[in-house]
């Protein structure tokens, strides 16, 4: 199973109450996720001819009526949407509208990479002073070193998420089992289940991640917004822990407020 698989097994399987009403928020709401869903494959099934026409508003919240806006900079930057993962966005936005098990396959894993580079995206424009290029989340791979490179940004984001689930505390052995055999249920194999009992079962590792992201505000930024889908963000711990990895990340103060506006945890 590719990493960028398990990623989106391992969101499928609830790290935390709020992890899926988050994802929804930062894709506009209701609306724009069956827009989404309905123009790239998702639950609804179907394609748009002009696939970004129906994202220009009646949204939410989160990335909301922009998400069109976005997506369009990004398509211009890379020279086209074709080039967008858009297909991930739509098998995410289906399977969040209950498109059922087999919809948080592969293409949801690259759609949950999708969106945190949309977010990420979105938020660094907000320094005027920086312009930031397409995080590879949001791009599709045109190499296999593009592939190998969005596997191992994959892998990072997901220890971020575990390591994040940890700053109140160890999670628990009920917890470990619970999210291991929901791993199970989406197909998981047992290499990857292995791979996420053992970094559940790690101390903190907080400063090597940093370390990995030094130089790539995308990728800093993703792994700030993943974190963000991966805790409640109710205790005084929790808090603590984002706001120390925003300072170790380098996050600036008014991206990470972009970030959490763009999933819910402040309003617009």
């Amino acid at each position: 199973m590719k990493i960028s698989d398990l990623l989106g097994a391992v969101l499928q399987s609830g790290m935390t109450p709020s992890s899926n009403d988050r994802m929804k928020n930062s894709m506009g709401g209701g609306g724009v996720l069956e827009s989404l869903a309905g123009m790239f494959g998702g639950a609804s099934g179907g394609r748009s001819e002009s696939p970004l026409s129906g994202l220009g508003g009646g949204a939410s919240g989160g990335l909301g009526g922009m998400l069109g806006n976005i997506l369009g900079q990004a398509g211009k930057a890379v020279g086209g949407n074709r080039n967008l993962a858009l297909g991930g966005l739509g098998a995410l936005a289906g399977a969040l509208l209950g498109g059922g098990r087999k919809s948080m396959g592969g293409a949801v894993g690259g759609g949950v990479m999708a969106l945190l580079g949309a977010i990420a995206f979105q938020a660094l424009q907000s320094r005027g002073d920086q312009k930031p290029r397409v995080p590879l989340g949001l791009l599709e791979p045109q190499t296999e070193a593009e592939q190998q490179e969005l596997e191992g940004n994959s892998e990072l984001i997901l220890k971020a998420m575990i390591n994040a689930a940890k700053a109140d505390g160890r999670i628990d052995e009920g917890e470990i089992r619970r999210i291991v055999g929901k791993l199970q249920e989406a197909g998981a194999d047992e290499e990857a289940r292995q791979l996420v009992l053992t970094e559940m079962r790690k101390p903190m590792e907080t400063e090597k991640l940093i370390a990995a992201a030094k130089g790539y505000p995308e990728l800093a930024a993703e792994m700030y917004g993943a974190s963000l889908l991966a805790i409640e963000v109710d205790t005084p711990a929790e808090k603590q822990y984002l706001e120390q990895l925003a300072a170790g990340l380098g996050i600036h103060p008014e991206v990470a407020r972009r970030i959490k506006e763009a999933v819910g945890l402040q309003p617009a």
